[in-house]
Order: structure tokens, then sequence, then C-alpha cells
């Protein structure tokens, strides 16, 4: 094959795929119809509808329908109290004490810390978190629920 003729079928080959891709980007792309707004993306916290608990209350920000599996809560415990018993999922957690002090459990050890502290449980790991002082904790605490099918 002649230098020429390879070069004409290259021409062709180069104009074919810019007229193909011309045409792709002319498509209309569908989007799935957006479920997140301004009014259900911002989420001040209101004591009224928090969930009242033994030890406190908590607020759920985000809750697991919402971001599929996302979750953000604010727990608020009484002093020297704990929500529960320190326990184990499949899920990770993250904690971020607020106001107050926290004693966090991992797996057998412990650490208490005061506000701007974060604590991280891996999938599995025992851990718990308690309030160890004289006032109110409050802490966030971030979660992705697995999928229920």
């Amino acid at each position: 094959m002649k230098l020429t003729q390879v070069i004409k079928i290259l021409i062709v080959f180069l104009m074919t795929q810019q007229s193909i891709m011309g045409q792709e980007a002319k498509k209309e792309v569908t989007l799935p119809k957006e479920k997140y707004t301004i009014e259900n993306c911002v989420n001040h916290f209101e004591l009224d509808k928090a969930t009242k608990n033994k030890v406190g209350y908590q607020y759920w920000f985000i809750d697991k329908n919402f971001i599929d599996g996302n979750t953000l809560k604010m727990s608020i415990v009484g002093p020297r109290l704990s929500t529960h018993a320190p326990h184990r999922h499949i899920e990770e957690e993250f904690f971020f004490v607020l106001e107050g002090t926290a004693t966090f459990y991992l797996d057998g050890k412990t650490v208490t810390a005061g506000p701007y502290t974060s604590f991280y449980c891996p999938s599995n790991a025992e851990h718990g978190i308690s309030n160890a002082g004289d006032t109110e904790l409050k802490y966030l605490v971030m979660k992705k629920y697995q999928k229920t099918e």
C-alpha cells in the first residue's frame, strides 16, 4: 500500500471518529431525578425533634435512608452515663466530641479525652463511648450502614 493511500485512510478514519464523537457529545444525558434540595440538605438542630433515651437524647442530622446508608447523629449523654455497653458491628464508625469529657473504649483499652477529639472504630472492633465528666457529653457519630436487600 502506498503512503498516500495510508494517509487517505487515516484522514477518513479521523474524520469518522470526530463525527461519532460529536454525535455522542450532542446526546442528551439523562440523570436520575435529583432528590437533594437546599431545604433537605440543610438540617438545623431542633431539640423537639430529638429522640429521648434513658441517658439523654440523640438527634439525626442525616438518617440512613437519606444518603445511601450514610448517617450523622449527635448524641447527648448525661454525666457518668453511656448509651450502651461496649459492642461490635460490621460498620466502621467515627466519633467526634463537641462538649464534655468522653471515655473511648476500643478492644479492651480506654482513653479519656475532651472536646475536638475524634475516635475511629474499625469494622467488627469492640468499642464504646461513655461520659466521664460531671456535665453533658455531646458528640457526633458518623457511620455508613450496610445495605439490606
